[in-house]
C-alpha cells in the first residue's frame, strides 16, 4: 500500500500483520477526490487507524495535523513506523477509541471512523455520538462499514452521502452548522 497523492506520493506504508482491512487504493483515491476541498488545512482524526493510510493520505494532501487512534499491538507498531516514514507529522494515541473520545479536548474538521466489521452497528453509533463534542461546526466524518450492514445513525444534524465499493460502504457525513 502506498500514499496516492500529494507531498508523500508513492511512499510505501507498512500494513499490520493481522486484524485490519485497509481500503484499497482505488477506494481511497475516490474518497479523497470527493473530499478534495475539505482536506487542505484540516485537523484530522483517524479512529481505528490501522496502518494510518487515511490520515497519512490527508497529511500528504495538505491537512494541517492528524491524530491517529489505534489499540492493536501490531497496528500501533506499523502506524508509528508509517508516521515516521511519511515524515509529515501526526501523533499516535495507543488505546481504545472510547477512552480517547472521553478524554480528548481537540476539535477536528475531518474524521475517519473505520472500526472492525465485527463491531455491531450500535457500537459504531455510540462512537459517533461521543465524537460530536470534538467536531468543528461543519466537520466531515467518513465511516467505513461492510456493505449490507445497517446504515450508521447520528443524533446531530448532518448532510449524508453513501458510496458503495464492493463489500465496503462509505458514509460521508457533513455536520450542519447550528448557526
Amino acid at each position: 500500500m502506498r500514499i496516492i497523492a500529494g507531498a508523500a506520493k508513492g511512499r510505501k506504508l507498512l500494513t499490520p500483520t493481522a486484524g485490519t482491512r485497509p481500503l484499497t487504493g482505488r477506494v481511497r483515491e475516490a474518497l479523497f477526490s470527493s473530499l478534495a476541498r475539505r482536506v487542505p488545512g484540516a485537523r484530522v482524526l483517524d479512529l481505528y487507524a490501522g496502518s494510518g493510510s487515511l490520515g497519512l493520505e490527508a497529511l500528504s494532501r495538505g491537512a494541517a495535523s492528524a491524530v491517529f487512534v489505534e489499540r492493536g499491538r501490531s497496528a500501533v507498531r506499523a502506524l508509528r513506523a508509517n508516521v515516521t516514514t511519511v515524515g509529515l507529522g501526526g501523533s499516535v494515541e495507543d488505546g481504545a477509541v472510547a477512552s480517547f473520545l472521553r478524554t480528548s479536548s481537540g476539535t477536528y474538521d475531518l474524521v475517519f471512523v473505520d472500526p472492525p466489521y465485527a463491531d455491531p452497528p450500535p457500537a459504531v453509533d455510540t462512537v459517533l455520538a461521543g465524537l460530536e463534542p470534538l467536531l468543528a461546526p461543519e466537520a466531515t466524518i467518513v465511516v467505513h462499514r461492510r456493505t449490507g450492514d445497517p446504515p450508521v445513525s447520528v443524533e446531530f444534524p448532518v448532510e449524508r452521502a453513501e458510496r458503495r465499493y464492493g463489500d465496503a460502504t462509505l458514509y460521508v457525513l457533513r455536520r450542519r452548522s447550528s448557526e
